[in-house]
């Protein structure tokens, strides 16, 4: 190794960002951090400022760049501070760095992430978003620059590592499909009854994975999975009728790859991000993580059934946006996280979820994809449309958390 490997960490203070900097941590000759963002957490920023000492900081806005670079100054770190989105698509270009961890929640991560791929960067794909939204536009900025793209999701890492190396299609490496699984969430089993009771502590209460809010309320609804059965389509170059959802409760088996000759392939391992975080920063060497190695003889079983969209809908409006193509996973994404961020604040209930997507998918006409500007207006359509949605549901505007929340 003739020189450590730069990073920059876009979203270093969510979930995915702090497993990426213990796993940095574990490695301090192999990496060296060059750029940390954060949204506006300054405080946690800081502190990972001093630990890792990067050479620029970014936050969105400027009085949470004014407040960081305050706490830099009384520190006396030699620390350059910017913010905005604009900062952000700086730090993921910059010359000296080789690897950029996209993990910025939401569509929010798609302009950075796109970025470095065009930069020819080596891009660890955490923010699903980007392929969601943006599918055909990144895979091409991949291709066109070189870049290496390997994802952090648990189930794309593993089918990463159930493929061949230097896999290109299916249909050239004897694919027939590819199994993702799902924990099925804190609701595998509650009724309907049961569901229009849940509130976002319990949705965010995940039985395995250790996420931040936004994605564990997606985890409870499938979203997070119908997202990632796009996400698959585009990573791996396959339509969705060769993708299937598998409900595996143990999170224990992290996807599947079948072969047209019986075979299946799985990798299997403790539900920690650090394991794919940390074959993707060695990759292509393996390098330790930090997890607890798996003991089958403990597990004892291990159990699989398949989804049911009835309780579930959000895995069938995936599915049904993925076929429809253009704009329409852009729309679904949209709608989602409008809904989403209203849920967690007790604006709408649990299964308003789903219904409220349904319903913008349903009003936004769905056009074809040709470039960045495409994606970004159908993403404000969808979310105009949702919002306009909610105001009518709650005509007296509800309280400001609630107002706020529409406008995330």
């Amino acid at each position: 190794m003739t020189h450590r490997q730069r990073l920059t960490i876009l979203g270093s203070t969510g979930s995915v960002g702090v497993s990426t900097l213990d796993v940095v941590a574990r490695h301090r000759e192999r990496f060296e951090v060059v750029a940390l963002s954060a949204r506006n957490k300054t405080a946690a920023l800081f502190k990972q400022c001093l630990e890792y000492r990067p050479r620029i900081a970014v936050v969105m806005d400027a009085a949470a760049a004014q407040d960081l670079r305050q706490r830099l100054l009384q520190a006396g770190l030699d620390c350059e501070v910017r913010c905005g989105i604009d900062a952000l698509e700086e730090v993921a270009c910059q010359p000296e760095v080789d690897t950029v961890m996209a993990a910025i929640v939401g569509i929010a991560g798609l302009r950075p992430t796109l970025a470095a791929a065009r930069s020819g960067k080596k891009v660890l794909l955490a923010n699903k978003e980007s392929l969601v939204t943006a599918g055909a536009v990144l895979m091409d900025a991949v291709r066109a620059s070189g870049a290496v793209l390997l994802p952090i999701d648990s189930e794309h890492n593993a089918i990463f590592q159930a493929l061949p190396r230097g896999y290109d299609a299916p249909d050239k490496a004897g694919v027939r499909r590819i199994l993702l699984t799902a924990s099925g969430g804190p609701f595998r089993r509650a009724s309907l009854r049961e569901l229009d009771r849940v509130t976002p502590d319990q949705a965010c209460a995940h039985p395995n994975w250790a996420m931040g809010r936004k994605i564990s309320v997606d985890s409870a609804t499938m979203m997070n999975k119908g997202l990632e059965v796009i996400e698959a389509r585009w990573l791996f170059n396959v339509g969705p009728e060769n993708i299937e959802v598998v409900i595996h409760p143990e999170s224990v088996v992290h996807s599947l790859v079948e072969y047209i000759d019986g075979s299946v392939m799985a990798q299997l391992g403790h539900p920690d991000m650090r394991t794919p975080i940390a074959f993707a920063l060695g990759f292509p060497d393996r390098i330790a993580a930090g997890v607890e190695y798996l003991d089958l003889a403990r597990v004892g079983a291990l159990h699989f059934e398949r989804p049911d969209t009835q309780r579930f809908p959000c895995l069938r409006l995936a599915y049904e946006a993925l076929e429809a193509g253009g704009t329409a996973p852009t729309v679904l994404n949209a709608a989602n996280e409008v809904a989403v961020s209203n849920f967690l604040v007790g604006a709408l209930g649990f299964r308003q979820i789903p219904a409220l997507i349904e319903a913008v998918l349903a009003e936004v006409p769905h056009a074809p994809v040709s470039g960045l500007d495409d994606v970004l207006a159908a993403d404000r359509i969808a979310r105009e449309r949702a919002e306009g949605r909610l105001r009518a549901l709650h005509p007296t505007g509800g309280n400001r958390r609630q107002r706020q929340a529409v406008r995330s």
